[in-house]
């Protein structure tokens, strides 16, 4: 990204969507990685390197900042990782550092990741003092033999109290839950459900225990000493949470998020929806509307059909001390984000109107799915069904491919 000041002259209104409202900031700082993880996150950078690393990321951020975007106040930050928490006081010292370089808007949503192991009282109202609305807990399972297996340094206990001292600091717990892990049962998993929402969570994210290729757990299943997930057991621990949730008054608004009323993420719904955001940080990935890419000159200027940009920094805590920050640059046609939009819609349960579909080129396909069972056409939305979002690839590709 090169300098920008004094250059950038953009046509832009600060209500235009196609400014970036929504910030991402991936802190890949963990104490220990679990068995199960793929994403990216260092496990030996020292607290020394934490104030380090708190004015790199700043310094990543400053680079996006271009005068249109400093003036268009941010409707939700998230803070991700890795752990965040793993920061202590530090994380305080981020969230202020990006409060100072860009306006938040009066209702802004500010989302801190967290590990119970790693979030004291102190730090939750420390967070809540410096304006964390949401803390994203990352329960996986009130199973302690499970979460031993699993890699996680917390217990059932203190992941209980993480989120009691979330809500106790004026913040909304959320939990996430992993379900389809060996040796877990029904009963124990129906538990874990009613558990956190007993703790306080007012939204819960549910998500099938995924073998990434390269980490612990893929050895050691390769190697005899550790049980594959079932898919049988995945597919009736989506379903058993869908029920419990349901009956406890959670809203299902996402293929794997359940919210009570009111409480739906509005950072990730973001995502899904196709607005963009920026994305800083080792490992963090971001999307562009084009005049805020070629203004950062990430994108050309020569007539080609370009109206969005996807990019991702590379693995490596510090990336802007590389020759080249970003791992990977994408240049979408308008076509091909309309298609985005529409793939990434049937992870909702509010699906895509009929203007979308048709944008996108796919109504025809909608139609084959719909035949299919796999989404629904009520009202003039498509919307994916309960089996369209258990085949959710085979949806997905299809829209992705129409036309090719």
């Amino acid at each position: 990204m090169g300098e920008t000041s004094g250059r950038i002259a953009m046509p832009w209104d600060d209500s235009r969507p196609s400014l970036p409202r929504h910030l991402y900031i991936h802190v890949p700082v963990c104490r220990s990685k679990c068995a199960y993880c793929g994403f990216y996150s260092c496990s030996d950078l020292g607290s020394g390197d934490h104030p380090r690393l708190v004015r790199h990321t700043l310094g990543l951020l400053r680079g996006w900042l271009i005068p249109e975007v400093r003036r268009a106040p941010l409707q939700t930050l998230y803070l991700g990782g890795g752990t965040p928490t793993v920061l202590g006081d530090e994380l305080v010292t981020l969230i202020k550092g990006v409060q100072a370089m860009v306006p938040f808007a009066d209702d802004a949503e500010v989302t801190v990741e967290a590990n119970p192991e790693s979030l004291t009282p102190g730090l939750a109202e420390s967070l809540a003092d410096a304006g964390v609305t949401r803390v994203s807990a990352g329960v996986q399972s009130l199973d302690d033999d499970a979460l031993r297996r699993l890699g996680r340094r917390h217990d059932s206990a203190s992941a209980l109290a993480a989120l009691r001292c979330v809500a106790e600091a004026g913040m909304q717990p959320s939990a996430d839950l992993m379900c389809g892990i060996p040796g877990v049962s029904a009963d124990t998993w129906e538990r874990s459900l009613e558990g956190v929402v007993e703790a306080g969570a007012v939204h819960v994210s549910v998500y099938p225990l995924t073998v990434e290729q390269g980490t612990p757990l893929a050895a050691r299943i390769a190697a005899g000493t550790a049980d594959a997930p079932d898919e049988d057991a995945l597919v009736d621990g989506m379903d058993a949470a869908a029920r419990s949730l349901g009956t406890l008054g959670f809203e299902r608004y996402e293929v794997a998020n359940y919210a009570m009323p009111g409480h739906r993420s509005r950072h990730n719904t973001a995502y899904w929806t196709g607005r963009p955001y920026i994305g800083v940080g080792g490992g963090a990935h971001g999307m562009l509307d084009v005049a805020h890419a070629r203004a950062c000159t990430l994108a050309p200027d020569d007539g080609r059909d370009v109206a969005r940009v996807r990019y991702s920094y590379v693995s490596d805590p510090f990336p802007g001390d590389q020759p080249s920050p970003l791992a990977s640059l994408e240049l979408l046609t308008a076509l091909d984000a309309a298609r985005e939009d529409a793939m990434l819609g049937m992870r909702m349960t509010d699906g895509i109107d009929d203007g979308a579909a048709e944008r996108a080129g796919v109504t025809d396909v909608m139609r084959s799915l719909a035949d299919d069972g796999l989404v629904s056409h009520d009202d003039g939305r498509w919307r994916p069904t309960a089996r369209g979002w258990l085949l959710g690839n085979e949806v997905f590709g299809r829209i992705w491919n129409a036309g090719r």
